[in-house]
């Protein structure tokens, strides 16, 4: 069993909107942040999910170094719902060496380098001298940003295990308060469009033509999104209605490279280890935000792994037909969603969606419903095998 861990305060700007606020917002009223592909000249038939403005808002001032899509994106992330003062209070409390920064992330700020790569010498030999890989491109690049943004001098690292980067992070958190290390952790993900992901989905024909369909019979693909999320955790008393990380689970099948396997092995272990972790038995579930990212195979894998581990009972459904695939953010993101579900009483159905895929045999909701929620589960499964399931749940 996992000490739970308190969550202190919440930020997010993601393709529904920038705060918690206007989050919540397009989630309770069925909306979405998906857009017919617009990004840059990326021609490629497709839809995506876009933080708007990003280009007009460079990082100015001591972190001008570092500016780039990606940290842009974190730091407007950041100054969301209170968090920098939220994270300034607990700095006051414990110190700045004792709060850890732990982001997950997959792309960084690749995106520098890929416009780079356009604007070379013509003899085609000499990147610009305005590359600067380490404080863009570099995977450790997002999390130096963030804490120093944040004033902290804790434990820092960068997690990046392609789309469970940022879910994984809520593990590494807990581990390092367990060792006494730190005692509170900002964790967080942030990933933003580039070149990379949208040709290397293109190229493996994963990517829809439309907006995504996480388990319909007719899906195509995904929608790939951009996004930023923090979450700050805490050891502490809890009170009345506190949200609590309650569990985690960790698994890697290592069936395929991109892949996941076709029964699911892996996506279960990740869920039956983080209820084990929890000391709760699956009855105690009541909502799944399933990866649901609209591949056929993975929509297939996991509702395995559903059936396996919950039957038919546990009401589940996919976000990513509102925001995207967020990629190395999907984690935090949905994290995020999952705990605004249980602020509010409210289980998302799964948006595009008009006709589930007849041998998927999962209780997936295509339509929002209000109704109480104690603890929920929000599962990010990655490349590689790489597998994540968190439990959140509100004390009563």
């Amino acid at each position: 069993m996992m000490t739970a861990l308190t969550v202190t305060a919440m930020a997010t700007a993601n393709p529904l909107g920038r705060g918690l606020s206007a989050t919540w917002d397009a989630l309770r009223l069925d909306r979405h942040g998906l857009r017919a592909n617009d990004f840059e000249d990326a021609a490629i038939k497709t839809w995506i999910g876009r933080v708007e403005g990003l280009e007009a808002e460079a990082i100015a001032g001591d972190l001008a170094d570092f500016d780039c899509r990606n940290n842009r994106l974190a730091v407007v992330g950041l100054r969301q719902d209170g968090f920098e003062q939220a994270v300034a209070r607990a700095r006051d409390t414990y110190g700045p060496n004792r709060i850890a920064v732990l982001i997950g992330t997959t792309t960084s700020g690749i995106l520098e380098t890929e416009l780079a790569y356009r604007r070379r010498t013509p003899s085609g030999e000499l990147l610009p001298l305005t590359v600067r890989y380490r404080q863009t491109q570099n995977l450790f690049s997002v999390s130096e940003v963030v804490r120093r943004h944040l004033n902290l001098q804790g434990p820092v690292a960068s997690v990046s295990t392609a789309c469970s980067s940022s879910a994984k992070v809520f593990a590494s958190a807990s581990r390092l308060m367990a060792a006494g290390l730190c005692d509170a952790v900002v964790v967080g993900g942030v990933d933003s469009l580039c070149f990379m992901t949208l040709y290397g989905f293109a190229s493996l024909g994963l990517l829809s033509s439309g907006p995504c369909r996480p388990g319909d019979a007719d899906r195509d693909g995904l929608s790939i999104g951009e996004a930023a999320g923090f979450i700050l955790l805490e050891r502490r008393e809890y009170s009345d209605g506190d949200l609590q990380l309650l569990g985690y689970g960790e698994s890697s099948d290592a069936h395929h490279m991109s892949t996941p396997h076709p029964e699911g092995i892996g996506a279960a272990l990740a869920m039956e280890r983080a209820l084990g972790r929890a000391e709760m038995k699956p009855i105690d579930i009541d909502y799944v935000n399933l990866h649901g990212t609209g591949t056929p195979a993975n929509d297939l894998a996991e509702d395995h792994a559903i059936w396996n581990t919950f039957g038919d009972r546990t009401p589940c459904s996919s976000t990513k037909g509102r925001t995207g695939h967020t990629l190395g953010a999907a984690g935090i993101t949905e994290a995020i969603l999952a705990a605004l579900c249980l602020q509010h009483g409210f289980i998302p159905g799964t948006l595009h969606t008009t006709r589930l895929d007849s041998r998927l045999k999962s209780h997936i909701m295509l339509s929002s419903e209000r109704h109480p929620l104690r603890h929920v589960m929000s599962n990010s499964f990655g490349f590689g095998g790489n597998n994540c399931s968190l439990i959140l749940g509100k004390t009563p």
